[in-house]
Formats: structure tokens, C-alpha cells, sequence
């Protein structure tokens, strides 16, 4: 077999993998008041990553529901600060009129407990958006990011926006964005399995954003 003949398999599989659809639409980021304005007419998927955590604290999951413990010798917890950061951020969304119809969380406590603490709204566990490190109680990796995605394709109700609290893992995987411990990312949803990156706000941001509305 000549070079040619050995490179055309690889040509073939390289353009069938550049033709795959990706669920993630490229457009222009917004920031500021630009996106407060944008969400505050509903219809985005609000992301946070669970607020800030103990990091003396390590997950010791040796079987199925153990990241439900809110034990921090058991499973890593959420610090004062996120608390306290968690609870800044809803206030600020409430004082922008931000409408949440829906508040979903992987079940891990410090996911749970920072849904919670925003206080948007009651809090519906979703093991869509479990975390990675324990994908394999839920068909794998691939099956959890294919189930985030599709969550983050999905419209929320009409003039209302759907809050979704889990880990940085899946966003890292799911999405083209990797945010910090309490950032939230915001995507737009279009029904029919895709949806666009729009923008970010960190958690020292929320303050400045309400004072300036």
C-alpha cells in the first residue's frame, strides 16, 4: 500500500468528525447591562457552578447517593463565603428582576445547598448534570454530557428563565466554557437540541450589576 492509499482512511474520518454537528451556536458575547437586559426578557439557561467550597474537605464516594451527604468528612461542602456569596447573587438577581420559572441542581449537597441559598425559587434535583466523577452510576461520561447538553437545548417557560446549578466538570465537557466556583453562564436555548454561549458574570460582578440598574 502506497502513502496515499494509507493516508485516505485518515483524510475520510478527519472530514467525517469536521461534518459532526456540535449542539454549541458561535455568536457575539454579551457582558454588562447588555446581558442583564438580554436575561431580564427571559428564555436563557442560567448556569452557576456551585459557590465557592471547603478545599480541606475531599469527596469520598464509595457508593451510589454518598455526594448527598452533607457531611464535609464524607463529601466537600460548601464554605461560609459561598454561602454568603450564593445568597448575594440571588438577592441581586431578584433586585434586576431576573424571572426564574425553574431552579434544577445535581444532587450533590454543595450543588443543592447553593440552589437553595439563591433562593429563586424551589429547588428540583436533576441527575442531568451530575457530576463526571461519578458518571459511571449514570451510563458514563458521555451519557452525562449528552444529557447536559440536551437540558441546556431546552426552552424555558415562555418570558421566564430556568436555573441550572452543577459542576464545573460538565460544564468544562458539555459547553465551550469552563467557569469558576459561582460563576454563572448563560446560554440560549434554541428547542431543537442546540444553544448559544452568550455570556458570564462572576460572582464579585453582582453587586456593581444591581447598583448600576
Amino acid at each position: 500500500m502506497n502513502c496515499r492509499n494509507r493516508l485516505l482512511p485518515f483524510l475520510i474520518l478527519l472530514i467525517c468528525l469536521l461534518l459532526l454537528p456540535f449542539p454549541v451556536h458561535a455568536q457575539q458575547t454579551l457582558s454588562g447591562q447588555a446581558l442583564i437586559g438580554a436575561i431580564q426578557q427571559g428564555g436563557y439557561n442560567l448556569y452557576f457552578r456551585h459557590e465557592a467550597t471547603d478545599w480541606s474537605q475531599q469527596d469520598a464516594v464509595q457508593q451510589r447517593d454518598d455526594w448527598q451527604s452533607c457531611d464535609g468528612s464524607r463529601i466537600r461542602q460548601l464554605s461560609e463565603q459561598g454561602r454568603q456569596n450564593a445568597k448575594r447573587a440571588g438577592q441581586a438577581m431578584r433586585s434586576l428582576n431576573i424571572p426564574v420559572s425553574e431552579v434544577l441542581a445535581s444532587p450533590y449537597c454543595r450543588t443543592m445547598e447553593t440552589a437553595r441559598q439563591l433562593g429563586l425559587g424551589d429547588v428540583q434535583p436533576s441527575d442531568d448534570v451530575i457530576n463526571l466523577r461519578v458518571a459511571e452510576y449514570f451510563g458514563g461520561r458521555e451519557a452525562v454530557i449528552a444529557t447536559a447538553r440536551e437540558l441546556l437545548s431546552r426552552r424555558p417557560a415562555a418570558g421566564s428563565n430556568r436555573v441550572i446549578v452543577a459542576h464545573g466538570n460538565v460544564a468544562r465537557e458539555a459547553t465551550p466554557v469552563y467557569p469558576g466556583e459561582g460563576e454563572m453562564v448563560i446560554f440560549k436555548p434554541d428547542g431543537k437540541g442546540q444553544f448559544t454561549f452568550v455570556g458570564r458574570i462572576t460572582p464579585d460582578r453582582w453587586a456593581g450589576l444591581s447598583q448600576a440598574n
